[in-house]
């Protein structure tokens, strides 16, 4: 396994090694799927997407210029290139009714949701995610699973500290509520409403 920093690879890219920039994409290649796919919610798309992304990067990597970590400034380019399929695909997704939820019925999830098996709870979690609003669910993903911080979200997504912040809150407790129907249905029940 390559153990180098990301700019040691941009570096030999800029220096004309080209084969080093395929060191940065065996690094990311997950990492910006997941984001390019919980925004389109369509495997093939999202494969397209992250591998225009790439390309987009490898172009653009004369302009990088290190004032943020590389991985950020990838996202930031996936999130973008997601930005403008969705809009060409006019299909901006309309999230379902979700009523809020308490401090209590989240610890209800978190207790059930241990008592699963890793891959189950892994998959449950992403189905629950892919529920979300495109952008709320790219912040859920890059804070959560990618361990973004609140500062690196905001450079990826554009929006302001603030505006992150209260989504980053919204799309925790929207998640837990999805999270709440998919574990136990009555209890989303319990007022006589589906979510």
């Amino acid at each position: 396994m390559n153990h180098q920093s990301d700019q040691y690879y941009i570096n030999q890219v800029l220096q004309g090694q080209v084969n080093a920039f395929s060191v940065l994409v065996e690094r990311y290649q997950n990492l910006v799927f997941t984001v390019v796919y919980r925004m389109l919610k369509n495997k093939e798309q999202a494969e397209e997407v992250a591998q225009d992304s790439f390309i987009k990067a490898y172009e653009s990597l004369g302009k990088y210029r290190g004032d943020s970590k590389f991985s950020t400034w990838l996202y930031t380019i996936a999130y973008r290139k997601s930005l403008d399929t969705l809009k060409v695909n006019k299909r901006m997704k309309t999230s379902e009714f979700i009523d809020t939820i308490n401090e209590g019925e989240i610890e209800l999830v978190n207790d059930a949701l241990s008592y699963l098996q890793a891959k189950e709870r892994k998959e449950i979690i992403s189905d629950s995610i892919m529920k979300l609003p495109e952008d709320e669910a790219v912040i859920i993903t890059l804070y959560y699973f990618e361990e973004k911080s609140i500062k690196e979200i905001v450079e990826i997504v554009g929006l302001t500290l603030d505006n992150v912040k209260v989504k980053l809150y919204r799309s925790r407790k929207k998640l837990y509520s999805i999270l709440q129907y998919h574990i136990s249905p009555e209890l989303s029940n319990k007022n006589g409403r589906a979510i």
